[in-house]
């Protein structure tokens, strides 16, 4: 038996490992937006060329298709969600170790189709851990659990796209890949010795009929239809743009703001340390807070606050691009305040859309509300290089500032929604 056995059973020890799953999952994510754009900048390749390596996490967006065959096969003997998520991380481990060998090489495709297929692994992965979160955690347990969520995503994205890279970055990029490996193999150890049958005995929280046997003889027709009458619930428009549009501003600056870096002067040492400490720190601090302002208001109401707080940075951004010359100090405040924010609201929304989640079926409803918000941003992220390619930094940076500003009055009409909803909801159990 593994000596994390005593603590699997515990609210501390199923947040730790979903904390770590996700932290895996955002490594090749975290890769392709922090460091492979100052890899293709290095290497001579345009801003458009840079934008269009977005869609690289096109996995993430088309993942609800397969997301049905997660949450119906798998192993009731070796764990439904366990005989998944050990081969995927096991296969993570495999393609950093091989993208490690790839990127030593003169060309660069064969790095971006590891991307790709890292990003693949990890989206299919997500799929799993999802479920195990609905499996494992209780009603109550849902706040923290999604801090969990966001925090070990985005730690994850942070330590491949900054902290590995000022750590190794002065050595070439290879490193940064053998990191990744690394810490996914570690990972795996922890699902070895994953005991998800104590991991999710929450026999109290659990209908009958919702056990892991009623799961086995539900049919993959059963899961599409429940998944579908799930996402088309009536009274849900508006909460479905949001969840859409949310980051459709912030993504035309995100794709873009360290290829002006680059621009600018700056080293990959100093971005990696700038963002992968410093703005590690404000990032878990900001989704902590989020997740705490979401639990004492509401999600939708929290949305709206950290949404408002978000535009202060990206306006800075707009600021010192048309300024010109940023400073160290200038840039630093920047990427701490976009890092603490924009974690503030993604545990918001991550909250928001838990809340909609059709329990019956939640890896793959989760999985659906998580890829319309990939959808909803890869769009900015194609635009945004042939925008600063044609007309500069400024204007980018000017339009995901408007665009971010305009997010907040989708706000009202989805307030209206959700109390209109929430009336018929009162009059139906009455």
């Amino acid at each position: 038996m593994s000596p994390l056995a005593p603590a699997r059973g515990s609210r501390t020890g199923r947040l730790a490992l979903l904390s770590a799953l996700y932290f895996a999952q955002g490594l090749p994510f975290g890769f392709q937006t922090g460091a492979l754009p100052i890899l293709l900048r290095e290497r001579g390749a345009s801003l458009t060329a840079i934008s269009f390596a977005s869609a690289l996490a096109l996995p993430w967006m088309l993942k609800w298709l397969w997301a049905p065959l997660v949450d119906r096969y798998g192993s009731a003997r070796f764990g439904r969600r366990r005989s998944w998520l050990l081969p995927l991380q096991a296969l993570l481990a495999i393609s950093a170790l091989i993208a490690a060998l790839a990127v030593s090489g003169g060309t660069l495709w064969p790095v971006l189709v590891m991307v790709a297929v890292m990003n693949l692994i990890a989206a299919t992965q997500d799929i799993a851990t999802d479920g195990l979160a609905v499996d494992a955690l209780a009603p109550g347990e849902l706040g923290l659990g999604n801090a969990a969520q966001v925090v070990g995503y985005k730690l994850g994205m942070l330590t491949s796209g900054g902290l590995l890279l000022a750590l190794f970055g002065e050595r070439g990029f290879a490193p940064v890949f053998l990191g990744m490996a690394a810490l996914c193999g570690a990972v795996m150890l922890l699902v070895l010795w994953m005991d998800e049958a104590k991991l999710a005995g929450r026999e109290e929280a659990r209908a009958p009929a919702e056990g892991d046997d009623a799961h086995a003889r539900r049919s993959l027709r059963e899961v599409v239809s429940l998944f579908w009458r799930a996402l088309l619930r009536p009274g849900l428009r508006w909460a479905l743009i949001l969840v859409a549009s949310y980051k459709v501003g912030e993504s035309l600056n995100d794709v873009m703001f360290k290829p002006f870096l680059v621009d600018a002067g700056f080293t990959r040492a100093q971005l990696g340390l700038w963002s992968g400490t410093w703005g590690a720190a404000a990032s878990i601090a900001g989704s902590l807070a989020g997740g705490l302002l979401a639990a004492r208001t509401s999600p939708l109401k929290a949305l709206q606050i950290c949404a408002l707080l978000r535009v202060a940075p990206l306006i800075t951004q707009w600021w010192l691009a048309a300024r010109g010359a940023p400073q160290a100090g200038e840039v630093i405040a920047v990427i701490l305040c976009e890092e603490a924010f924009g974690g503030a609201l993604t545990t918001a929304m991550f909250a928001f859309m838990m809340g909609m989640v059709d329990r019956r079926v939640g890896a793959t409803h989760f999985t659906a509300l998580a890829a319309l918000e990939v959808l909803g941003k890869m769009p900015s992220g194609l635009l945004a290089g042939p925008i600063a390619q044609q007309w500069g930094y400024a204007l980018l940076f000017g339009i995901g500032s408007g665009l971010s500003l305009a997010f907040l009055l989708l706000w009202f009409p989805a307030r209206r929604e959700q109390r209109r909803a929430q009336v018929g909801a009162a009059s139906a159990g009455g």
